[in-house]
């Protein structure tokens, strides 16, 4: 892990160890600064953020159970690989769970549970509006969470989830191809689907899902086809 490449360590608030370094890592992690593949140093960390191993040790527990880091077996850990090989699997099932958990949203929504996701959307919304790609990540998450929420059905919404959280790199390269200027389109994208859900339109709702899935999977898709070859002059 080069220190060079990593943020500045923001100030540590006194008995917030484990979430300290869990926010810091998940940050670089998810900004792609400790790209898939590299190695965390426990030592070189507690240095870097001032601390003992023990919290940092725990916020790699975490990080490990969202998926995000990988404890091999001679106990060292590394940030965990994009599969890309069989990123269509993913697509398939997130594609799915954004129809389904909408769906049940538009029938079993409350009025509680649009307040909640209009909430969400203004953050996100303002997330865009700011080019802060991490907040738009995690808005957007929460999101589709709240919607899924809306849905009432635990199996589905605990899926969603961590479809949702594995995915939060992928969301990354998404905001990316678009230079984290994201089209306002997209944004109108979510409030579409709020006003499904709000209208118990299931069928609206599905096909709103399924538009929003499918755009995010072609740009990903095209983004990472593009020929970024440099001509060479030998």
């Amino acid at each position: 892990m080069d220190n060079k490449l990593m943020r500045p360590v923001p100030e540590r608030k006194r008995g917030q160890g484990v979430k300290f370094v869990y926010e810091i890592l998940r940050d670089d992690i998810l900004d792609l600064v400790l790209p898939p593949g590299s190695p965390i140093d426990e030592i070189q960390l507690a240095e870097r953020l001032s601390m003992s191993r023990t919290p940092i040790r725990e916020a790699l527990v975490k990080l490990a159970s969202e998926g995000l880091v990988t404890t091999l077996p001679n106990r060292s850990t590394m940030v965990s690989n994009i599969d890309f090989l069989n990123l269509h699997t993913f697509f398939d099932a997130l594609s799915l769970m954004y129809r389904v958990t909408t769906r049940l949203a538009a029938e079993n929504r409350t009025e509680e549970d649009l307040k909640i996701i209009r909430n969400h959307q203004v953050k996100f919304t303002k997330a865009v509006q700011a080019q802060d790609a991490l907040t738009m990540i995690a808005t957007n998450r929460d999101f589709h969470a709240a919607i899924a929420e809306a849905g009432k059905n635990p199996y589905y919404t605990g899926l969603f989830f961590r479809l949702l959280d594995e995915g939060r790199r992928i969301l990354r390269i998404y905001y990316s191809s678009f230079d984290d200027q994201l089209p306002k389109r997209y944004v109108i994208e979510h409030d579409d689907m709020i006003a499904a859900i709000e209208a118990h339109d299931v069928a609206t709702s599905d096909k709103l899902a399924a538009q929003h899935a499918d755009q995010i999977v072609i740009q990903i898709q095209q983004f990472m086809a593009r020929d970024r070859r440099r001509p060479i002059d030998l």
